[in-house]
Formats: C-alpha cells, sequence, structure tokens
C-alpha cells in the first residue's frame, strides 16, 4: 500500500463548505460526514448522483450525434478520466477520493454539441459577460444543481471547488461567472491547486488524447497510416508489431492506444515525483508558483504535437466541421428563441428570469448549457417546426 504523501488533501483537515461549515482553509478538523464516508467521498457522490452528471450521457465528447453505440459520450469520458486519476493518485499517495471527484465533475459545464455548443453560447453571451464551460462547471455545483431544501447547490468542499475552478492554474482575470462564484466562496485563485486537481487536469489530457484516436480510427476520420507520421507513434506500432505479428489490425490498433496510455502515465508518475520531492504539505504545494504534477518537458512535446495532429485530421475534418457549424445553429436559434420569448421555456425556469440583462441572458445560458445534445434538437424542432438540418435524431 502507498504510503500517504505529506502534500496530499487531507479530508480530515480542509476548507469546509459554503454552508454548513467553516470557509477559512484548514479549519476543518474531524469529518463532518455521517456514517463511514469521508468529506471528499461525499462529494463524489454528490456529483454521481446529480442530473447533471446523468445528462452526460447524451452529450458530445467528439462526434455529434454519432451513429454508433460505441463512440464515447462526455458521460463515459469522465469515467474513464476518473480511472486514470485514481491509478495516478494511488501511485502517488494522494487523496483517491478528492481526484476521483474532480474527474468525474470537471465537465459538468459543458453544453450540448461540447465545443461547438460553447462557442455558440460563447458569442450570443459576448455581450453578458461570455461563457465558458470551465466557470459553467463551478456554476453548475454551486448554484444550479440544487437538490438539497437548505440552500443551493451541492454544497461541496472548498477543496473540491478549488480544484474546478483552478485545474489548469491559477486565474489571473476570472470571467464574471467565476468572480461571482469566489466572492461568496473565496477560493484563493491566485495560487496553484492542490496535486489531486492538477492530476486530474493531466488525467483529462491523458484520457482525450487516446480515446478520441480510438473514436477517430473508428469513425474511419483516421488511419494507420495518418498516426504513423508522428515518430513516438510509429515507434511504439513497430514495437506493437514485433510483440503482436499475427494479430489482428484492430487488436493491435487497441494495443497501440493502451502502450502511449501506459507511457504518459508512467511520465506523469516520474515527472512528478522529481516534481514533489521536499514538498511537506498541501500549502507548499499551493504557495509554490510552479506546477508540480503534469508531463516531463519531453512528453509535453510529444503531447503538443499529437493535440496538433488531431486537430489537423480530426477535430476540424470536413465533416466535424459541418457538423458543428450545425450545432452552433441549433444552439444560437434557441437562444435567441428564449430571449425574444421566455414563454417558451419551462415554468421553472420561467419564475428564475429577471427582467433585465445581464442576469436575464444568464439565466437563459444556464438552461442551454444544461440540455443534452437529444434535448437541445428536441426543442429546436418544437420551437421551430422543422427537424435541426443534417443532425440525427438521437
Amino acid at each position: 500500500m502507498t504510503t500517504r504523501a505529506p502534500f496530499a488533501a487531507d479530508p480530515y483537515s480542509h476548507g469546509g463548505r459554503e454552508f454548513g461549515g467553516n470557509a477559512a482553509l484548514g479549519k476543518i478538523t474531524g469529518s463532518e460526514s455521517r456514517g463511514p464516508r469521508t468529506d471528499f467521498q461525499r462529494d463524489r457522490d454528490r456529483i454521481i448522483h446529480s442530473m447533471s452528471f446523468r445528462r452526460l450521457k447524451s452529450k458530445t465528447q467528439v462526434f455529434i450525434s454519432p451513429e454508433g453505440d460505441h463512440y464515447r459520450t462526455r458521460l463515459t469520458h469522465s469515467i474513464e478520466v476518473a480511472q486514470i486519476g485514481r491509478v495516478l493518485a494511488r501511485a502517488l499517495g494522494l487523496d483517491e477520493d478528492l481526484t476521483e471527484a474532480l474527474c468525474l465533475a470537471h465537465d459538468l459545464g459543458h453544453p450540448p454539441f461540447g465545443h461547438a455548443g460553447e462557442s455558440a453560447l460563447s458569442e450570443a453571451m459576448a455581450r453578458h459577460g461570455g461563457f465558458c464551460h470551465n466557470a459553467q462547471a463551478l456554476r453548475t455545483v454551486m448554484r444550479l444543481e440544487s437538490p438539497y431544501p437548505e440552500h443551493d447547490g451541492l454544497n461541496l468542499t472548498w477543496d473540491l471547488l478549488e480544484g474546478l475552478a483552478k485545474h489548469n492554474g491559477p486565474v489571473a482575470a476570472p470571467n464574471w461567472a467565476l468572480a461571482e462564484l469566489d466572492e461568496a466562496f473565496p477560493l484563493d485563485l491566485g495560487t496553484w491547486p492542490s496535486i489531486e486537481a492538477q492530476i486530474a487536469a493531466v488525467s483529462d489530457d491523458i484520457a482525450y488524447d487516446n480515446h478520441d484516436i480510438d473514436d477517430g480510427l473508428r469513425a474511419g476520420f483516421l488511419d494507420l497510416d495518418d498516426l504513423l507520421q508522428l515518430d513516438f507513434l510509429a515507434d511504439q506500432w513497430r514495437a506493437v508489431e514485433r510483440r503482436f505479428p499475427n494479430a489482428p489490425r484492430d487488436r493491435q490498433l487497441r494495443e497501440l492506444i493502451r502502450d502511449q496510455i501506459g507511457l504518459m502515465v508512467n511520465d506523469v508518475l516520474q515527472h512528478t515525483r522529481e516534481m514533489t520531492k521536499g514538498v511537506g504539505s498541501v500549502a507548499e504545494v499551493r504557495d509554490a508558483g510552479r506546477q508540480l504534477a503534469g508531463f516531463s518537458p519531453e512528453m509535453r512535446e510529444h503531447e503538443r504535437r499529437l493535440k496538433a495532429f488531431m486537430y489537423e485530421r480530426l477535430y476540424y475534418h470536413p465533416e466535424q466541421v459541418s457538423a458543428a457549424e450545425r450545432a452552433r445553429d441549433v444552439v444560437a436559434r434557441l437562444f435567441a428563441a428564449y430571449s425574444q420569448d421566455a414563454g417558451l421555456m419551462p415554468p421553472e425556469w420561467r419564475a428564475k428570469l429577471p427582467e433585465q440583462d445581464p442576469q436575464r441572458s444568464r439565466v437563459i445560458a444556464d438552461f442551454i448549457a444544461g440540455m443534452s445534445d437529444r434535448f437541445a434538437m428536441q426543442a429546436c424542432e418544437t420551437i421551430y417546426g422543422e427537424r435541426p438540418r443534417g443532425l440525427i435524431n438521437v
């Protein structure tokens, strides 16, 4: 069993909760949880049981409305990120539950149709503070997902919220949504987050870098010749062929992806161990002034080249671009319709609508951001009397 690292987050001494707990960092001494769970385990379970998490099953990861059962969705992607995050956290002696909770929650702010939907909402909200899925994830768990009678939100721990807000590093200029939430429950946005949050971020990179290749191959947008243009993948492919010369091609390709994930995971472990030598507390992690968990410089360069390749060959594939344009049109038309006639929204959402902007448009954006791909297409068809062109009815 791995010894707990001195810089791991502590579920028995953490930053508290916005409601019903001391919000000062380090003032919770002893779990507030009822029963056998720690506070970070309660965070994870609240996320898993939330409606926002369930809706991820019908939200785009890469392919918009894919005709196939095996393409990844935001839900399956989040589960895969959590699996990688747990492995890394366990090996490094971190708090596995906080890491898992962050991995599961990181995409809760994504609107329908993935980045295409985000682009449309960002444009629609340009005069009203903008839209960012990272800030929306925090808004979702702090204000919108509200199953409890005592307060809005899931009332997650400070450590979980801090990790969501800063998993990509310090936030120098937060947008208004993040700034508003930070004012209500200060998240120390100018420092680096916990190692658990940094591990969640690199786990996301590992998952989508490799699993998007798998989906791209399945869809026929990528082939082996494409992948072999990257020398580090070509080296791994030759090793796979030597080990399994008689295996079917599809199994060899899956072995290639598994090998790539393994190399990235081991690189993160080695580099993070080097970077955290001498670090004695979670406070030192936040005050380090630099990222402590992630890829080595060499692997980061490999990963940068892989991302560039994926943008060129997969994410900007003509069929993907065309589908994204149609998806943006759906979101833009929904925003326009609800802005013009609030009566088109469900009663519980109409009741939340302020009279004036920017708050009025923010509530409309909240409603649309929470939609699944399926719901957005059905809503557009109901309002405009026609099925969104070129998008299948999933």
